[in-house]
């Protein structure tokens, strides 16, 4: 994060400062031995009995193969769970040591770490701390200022008193289509999927030309604007249809050219008055834990991924230097419970967003949450069955449909998978998206109730409202609609349903057309397709006569807002 290099910058320039321009070795060493280390102490979000901090540290004396920090508060808080270090209070005394994996601190190097805190009365800034007993200089931080209008500061959900931007684009092409002036109003994500993406393709908007847009529809309340940041190397290394321009090892090209323009508009102090969320990645950290190694469902592409890093690195470096904007939030991908909702992926998935999370300069406190169901198909919420029910002696678990998954809907299992983000580090304020923009499945085939009872398949299969052939499968669902409107804050622990997949823009081709951005024809976009191991081997139920992923089709626009539940 920007903090680490601007502790690592100031003591330097302290340091040139002790020294002098021409000062000789020794010199040096002096004006190193005079400032022996810096820390930032940073309140990134404070609210009215709580906040989140972050600390970095800067060692300038010898190198460690251990440290420890301490400080004291003048008032009453107290850290209730941190991440990256230990942490121990006795009174307002705080006591911060390495982990195993991080004790490690060279000359010149840094640390970070941060906590979630409680306090009444008043949040006052520590003054003094130490490293392994030695006072340092404290360089910078502070605390969030009061998160009047406009004024760019960390809110604990960016979506609670914020319209939500609606893309001119995508509304134009909804508002064309016959009743499609019902939704059009609805904000959706803007993606960029390729490098052309940032300054507009074919004559299109932009991300500059969208945040202009923003401006002006936000006006003088707050505003939320959603991108989708997704032109990782070797992207998509499980499926053709959505590949990328990039191959697996152009993981500069990826840094240079795409994360680094993006985050140098974002920081355009024009844009500071929005509330700007980054969906990072979708569908690829998952494809490392699901898609490669020894499982069936293994692909070479997975493989040379996993072996490179260049997905962990991707994202890291994504995160960090997204999340050095102060009005940026950043959710990441993560995936679906048709996806990683079984025990064997559950765990391994939050272990690797935690490993992602903390690549490249990145620390946890850049990741404002997780995201889930983009561009899928989960049913938001299954009420005719669930997953402790047992019918004629067998659980719902063991259905074909259910296939021993802990989840039978996206809602449980965005839940239940925060819980277990928070538990491997990530700070217990993140919050989940769900994106609901064709999940509704509703229409005249919508179960009323549950199946008969007659055997355990019979009762999932009669009553769930997900018509898939089959949890994996993912390219213009027939039979899909639109599902729950935007909407912020609808649940615990969740802080929206979103419309990050713009309704009526296709997952792909269904046969192949020849195209310049990189994107190739996957057989389950194929409606005549039997299938693979990643879906059991089912037909593909995609729609006929799609074209190229991310262009509109008019069919299947059509058919989300025929079934659209809660209906249009």
């Amino acid at each position: 994060m920007s903090r680490t290099r601007t502790a690592i910058l100031a003591s330097m320039a302290l340091v040139a400062g002790a020294t002098g321009a021409a000062a000789a070795a020794s010199q040096a060493d002096i004006g190193i031995a005079a400032i022996p280390c810096t820390v930032t102490y940073t309140v990134q979000n404070q609210w009215s009995t709580g906040f989140t901090a972050a600390v970095n540290v800067t060692n300038n004396s010898a190198a460690k193969s251990s440290w420890a920090v301490k400080w004291s508060y003048a008032g009453n808080q107290q850290v209730t769970s941190g991440w990256n270090a230990k942490f121990s209070q006795s009174g307002t005394a705080v006591t911060v040591a390495n982990e195993t994996y991080n004790g490690t601190l060279a000359t010149g190097g840094s640390v970070s770490f941060g906590f979630n805190g409680s306090y009444s009365g008043t949040n006052a800034l520590p003054t003094t701390f130490t490293l392994d007993g030695v006072t340092c200089n404290v360089d910078g931080g502070g605390g969030p200022t009061d998160p009047g209008p406009g004024t760019g500061t960390k809110v604990d959900n960016p979506y609670t008193g914020a319209k939500v931007y609606v893309n001119p684009e995508w509304s134009a092409k909804a508002a064309a289509e016959t009743g499609g002036s019902r939704i059009s109003n609805q904000p959706t994500g803007v993606w960029l999927d390729r490098i052309a993406a940032i300054n507009g393709v074919n004559g299109g908007m932009g991300l500059r030309a969208h945040l202009d847009a923003a401006l002006q529809q936000k006006g003088t309340g707050e505003l939320v604007v959603q991108l989708v940041i997704y032109n990782l190397p070797g992207r998509d290394c499980a499926a053709l249809a959505s590949n990328g321009e990039l191959g697996p090892t152009e993981i500069d090209k990826y840094k240079t050219q795409y994360i680094d323009p993006i985050a140098a508009i974002l920081a355009d102090t024009k844009y500071a008055g929005l509330r700007i969320v980054t969906t990072v990645e979708i569908d690829s950290l998952p494809n490392l834990v699901t898609n490669t190694g020894s499982r069936p469902t293994a692909t070479p592409e997975c493989d040379v991924m996993k072996a490179n890093g260049n997905y962990v690195k991707g994202v890291g470096y994504a995160l960090n230097k997204l999340g050095d904007v102060p009005n940026v939030y950043n959710y990441v991908d993560a995936g679906h419970h048709g996806w990683i909702g079984w025990d064997d992926n559950f765990g391994p998935s939050a272990d690797l967003f935690k490993q992602a999370a903390t690549a490249e300069g990145a620390t946890v406190n850049d990741v404002h949450g997780f995201i889930t169901n983009t561009a899928n198909y989960s049913a938001l919420k299954e009420n005719n069955f669930t997953i402790n029910d047992t019918v004629a002696g067998k659980s719902v678990r063991e259905s074909k449909w259910v296939d021993w998954n802990r989840y039978t809907d996206e809602l449980s299992f965005a839940q239940a998978f925060r819980n277990q983000l928070v538990t491997v580090g990530f700070p217990s304020t993140i919050g989940m998206l769900i994106d609901t923009s064709r999940n509704g499945w509703g229409g005249t085939a919508r179960p009323t109730g549950p199946g008969a009872t007659t055997t355990v398949d019979t009762y999932v299969d009669g009553g769930r409202y997900d018509r898939r052939f089959q949890l994996g499968n993912w390219c213009n669902q027939s039979g899909a609609g639109l599902g729950e409107r935007p909407k912020a804050a609808p649940a615990t622990g969740i802080d929206a349903y979103v419309w990050m997949k713009p309704p009526g823009e296709s997952d792909g081709s269904s046969s192949a057309i020849p195209n310049n951005e990189g994107k190739g024809f996957d057989r389950m976009c194929d409606p005549t397709y039997t299938g693979n191991a990643r879906n059991n081997f089912n037909m593909s139920g995609a729609l006929p006569n799609s074209p190229v992923s991310g262009h509109w089709f008019s069919a299947q626009f059509q058919e989300l807002m025929r079934n659209a539940y809660p209906a249009l």
